[in-house]
């Protein structure tokens, strides 16, 4: 059985401490701390000097919800063509319609683009209405993976929905499940004990301090709940531990094989 930990990253620091750690493959994005954003084509080529980690690329224009514009379906479109000639693994990518569903016909569009890449459905899946029709029209829609909570705030709470998704995919063999919002090491534990979910996404992030000994406050360049002097990066020793696991999980289970005389 194949076991997947993909650690989501908005950094060149992040993506190797996570490759350093034993991830499986990345989910590149900008602008993490507000779900994530298209990186730029700059950032990817960065990580690719250094590492040969497989990569799938966030392409989501703009912060907000799934129900894109024209002009924001042909920017993604582009994207998807610039991170394929760049050598992305795959695209994580969502569009809803105003009713909730999938898209299909966006969907149709941006999987038609990415052929010969892996596609993931992002949490757009966590706002849809119905979310076991949008599993079958995925599947339709030949998408690879579908990264989820369960329509939770957190993959633990959602946790319902997971196994039953899990379950589907067993008899279906649609896309499959990657949970995600809120993994840990320990809540990958209970995910292994209580579901049948082999896919694992986590950001792993620590907050650092800044290094500037100047600081001007009370001039937000953001959010003004925000300190410019913080700053995320992923943890390679928790990807270490989330990868101790699956690895401890997969060996316990694997059938025994007899060696040939």
């Amino acid at each position: 059985m194949e076991y997947i930990l993909e650690c989501c990253v908005d950094s060149a620091e992040s993506a190797l401490e996570a490759a350093k750690g034993g991830a499986d493959r990345l989910e590149l994005c900008a602008a993490l701390v507000i779900g994530g954003i298209s990186p730029s084509l700059a950032l990817f080529e960065q990580i690719r000097k250094y590492s040969g980690i497989p990569i799938r690329v966030l392409l989501r224009p703009r912060f907000g919800d799934f129900l894109y514009t024209a002009h924001e379906i042909e920017i993604i479109k582009r994207e998807i063509a610039l991170f394929g000639e760049a050598g992305a693994e795959g695209v994580v990518i969502g569009c809803l319609s105003e009713d909730g569903d999938l898209d299909v016909g966006q969907m149709k569009e941006l999987v038609r683009e990415a052929d010969g890449m892996k596609v993931t459905l992002h949490r757009a899946f966590d706002l849809c209405r119905d979310p076991f029709r949008t599993y079958q029209e995925a599947g339709e829609l030949g998408i690879d993976t579908i990264l989820t909570s369960g329509q939770r705030n957190s993959c633990l709470e959602g946790i319902g929905l997971l196994r039953e998704l899990g379950e589907l995919r067993k008899s279906q063999m649609g896309p499959k499940i990657m949970a995600g919002a809120g993994v840990t090491p320990d809540v990958i534990r209970k995910f292994l004990e209580q579901t049948d979910v082999t896919s694992y996404h986590l950001s792993a992030k620590r907050v650092m301090d800044s290094g500037m000994r100047y600081r001007r406050e009370g001039v937000p360049m953001g959010l003004p709940a925000m300190s410019e002097y913080s700053v995320f990066r992923t943890d390679g020793q928790v990807v270490a531990q989330a990868k101790k696991i699956l690895e401890e999980h997969r060996n316990h289970h694997e059938p025994f094989r007899s060696v040939p005389l």
